[in-house]
């Protein structure tokens, strides 16, 4: 199926585009547009196959990369959010299994958090079929096209890295 760049295509953040917007304003729209309606298969498709949420799911991916777990304030930057928010997710994966708080090994107000084995398997098992999701998500898209795109989007976050040093 092939469409035309500028079709309709229901609404969604671009429908607050005007005629003479300029051209940087139409790109950022048509980027967090597509990242919306992707963000929103993910959050659709995690709760319908395995009941979780996504900030959940990506709590349970950063500690299935950092082996030996991740302070509460690690997660909290990781994740951009707030210390409760991380708080409140780690309290609900606690009580299923899912991950184990244990003393930090040099800082006595602090604790670690890590994955606990069968919070490994689950989210080894959401993983997979997140990957499979975004594949399919992603197959409007030539291997070619795809390569181009990431080379777009790696050049304007280098350019906004750049910006946020210079503000520094």
């Amino acid at each position: 199926m092939s469409l035309d760049a500028d079709q309709d295509l229901g609404p969604d953040l671009e429908s607050r585009l005007q005629d003479g917007d300029h051209q940087a304003l139409r790109v950022w729209l048509r980027l967090l547009s597509c990242t919306t309606r992707i963000e929103d298969q993910i959050r659709q498709r995690l709760r319908s196959d395995f009941g979780t949420t996504l900030p959940r799911f990506d709590l349970l991916a950063q500690l299935e990369r950092s082996p030996d777990g991740m302070t509460m304030r690690e997660l909290s930057q990781r994740l951009m959010v707030t210390g409760g928010n991380v708080t409140g997710i780690t309290d609900q994966l606690e009580a299923e299994g899912l991950v184990v708080r244990e003393p930090h090994p040099s800082d006595r107000r602090s604790v670690t958090v890590r994955l606990t084995p069968a919070g490994r398997r689950q989210f080894k098992r959401m993983a997979a079929t997140h990957e499979g999701w975004i594949v399919e998500l992603l197959a409007g898209w030539s291997p070619e096209q795809k390569t181009a795109v990431s080379e777009l989007l790696a050049g304007l976050k280098g350019h906004l890295a750049q910006l946020d040093a210079a503000r520094k």
